[in-house]
């Protein structure tokens, strides 16, 4: 299949036309409109600096349903003793540098461009991407952060300075769900660390049809808050 050359308009192809690999059409923008519709129809933007936009739809597609996520024995001791107090929505612009340069201080690539931090900071404003923080006394120790659309959160990244403060953030939010909304979290790529944690595999065709069941309005969210 040919890869897709995006236009100003606000349209993508089929999800089901990507490359073998997931690539499915290059350039067009981060803007808002751009990206909730990318994400409702299981599209996603991953590049490095300096090259085109690259827009993704992988099969399978890695996915974890919330009820389904496996706390190990030293995690659930760990969030016993509070170790960690964990918040939502109070640093989203912190946990998404951190990301960034969590990646880049071990002398990795990373993707989450200052194009993409804008982007994502910018949906974060809108009611569309949140966060969930992780911190030792006033120091931000792990996190992640992604979109948010109806029952579906996309994750994007995830970071950790200290031992399990990152599981301990997808943990939480695996525990909110309910609260939140959240029936479903997209993983994107497949990773052993995330099937150890209870992530699982499906279809493209599944997942599809998934968010068309999850997905409705595209309503903003306020501010999430945890328990």
């Amino acid at each position: 299949m040919p890869v897709f050359q995006l236009t100003n308009d606000i349209i993508f192809p089929p999800p089901q036309l990507a490359e073998p690999d997931g690539l499915l059409a290059i350039d067009g923008d981060l803007s808002p409109a751009r990206l909730l519709t990318a994400y409702s129809t299981g599209i996603f933007p991953w590049y490095s600096a300096g090259e085109p936009i690259l827009w993704w739809s992988p099969t399978p597609r890695l996915v974890l349903f919330p009820e389904k996520f496996h706390l190990s024995k030293r995690l659930a001791r760990t969030l016993r003793q509070n170790r960690f107090s964990i918040s939502a929505d109070t640093a989203f612009e912190q946990v998404i540098r951190c990301c960034a340069d969590t990646r880049l201080k071990v002398g990795e690539q990373t993707w989450i461009t200052d194009e993409m931090q804008e982007a994502y900071i910018l949906l974060h404003k809108m009611g569309f991407a949140h966060s969930i923080e992780c911190w030792t006394g006033n120091d931000l120790v792990g996190g992640l952060y992604g979109v948010s659309l109806d029952n579906v959160f996309f994750g994007e990244s995830m970071f950790s300075t200290v031992s399990d403060s990152s599981k301990a953030a997808l943990a939480t939010l695996a525990r909110n769900s309910k609260k939140l909304g959240i029936k479903m979290m997209d993983c994107q790529m497949t990773t052993k660390h995330l099937q150890s944690l209870g992530a699982q595999e499906i279809t493209g065709k599944s997942f599809r049809n998934l968010l068309d069941l999850h997905i409705s309005t595209m309503t903003p969210q306020k501010k999430w808050r945890l328990y």
